[in-house]
């Protein structure tokens, strides 16, 4: 049975270049927020723009606060997606998921640094994963965001911009990325392409 893949429409994100990047690596999609929906699908992305507040509201809105931290299948949080994977983040003191033992930072911002970090900039992997394999180490990926999850446990690539800071991190059947596959060309459809394998 191929696999399908639930995008979690909760968080205030802009689906057009998630969809077609998956369309692109010929992965079937749904976008819902209903909670059936999503534990009949196969893998689980979470993307998403904005304050971290603003999703986690959105979320226990939509009663998938609970749903999404005892989720089994291979889950997948972009940009605040994943941040929100955090137990906290330090926008608005927001309690987050509580799925990674980690509270996201703001970059201050510094005359060579301006904030938001937006732009290229290069990830290292730093442990084997199943999410990273085949992929060029060292390669260039998209970001556009003003917090950061600090080097943690869970970190598996590793990005700098005025300090180094979590770019992937994975912890059981849950992976992120702050940076954008869907925008990083080549070297970001290789990571979906790898995610919806798994």
């Amino acid at each position: 049975m191929k696999n399908k893949v639930a995008i979690i429409d909760s968080i205030g994100s802009n689906m057009a270049s998630l969809e077609f990047a998956l369309r692109r690596i010929d992965t079937d999609y749904q976008i819902t927020d209903d909670i059936d929906l999503i534990n009949k699908a196969s893998h689980i992305i979470l993307p998403g723009v904005g304050a971290a507040k603003n999703a986690m509201m959105r979320l226990n809105q939509c009663e998938l606060i609970n749903e999404i931290s005892n989720l089994k299948k291979p889950t997948l949080g972009i940009c605040l997606g994943m941040q929100i994977f955090m137990d906290a983040s330090m926008e608005d003191g927001t309690d987050c998921l509580g799925i990674i033992p980690n509270t996201c930072k703001p970059f201050k911002p510094e005359r060579d640094y301006p904030v938001p970090h937006m732009g290229w900039n290069r990830v290292h992997f730093t442990f084997d994963s199943m999410l990273t394999r085949n992929i060029k180490d060292s390669d260039y990926y998209y970001f556009v965001h003003s917090y950061y999850a600090p080097l943690c446990n869970e970190t598996i690539g590793v990005s700098k911009y005025q300090t180094e800071f979590s770019a992937i991190i994975e912890k059981d059947n849950f992976f992120g990325t702050q940076f954008h596959p869907e925008k990083s060309g080549l070297a970001g459809e290789k990571i979906l392409k790898s995610f919806v394998s798994l």
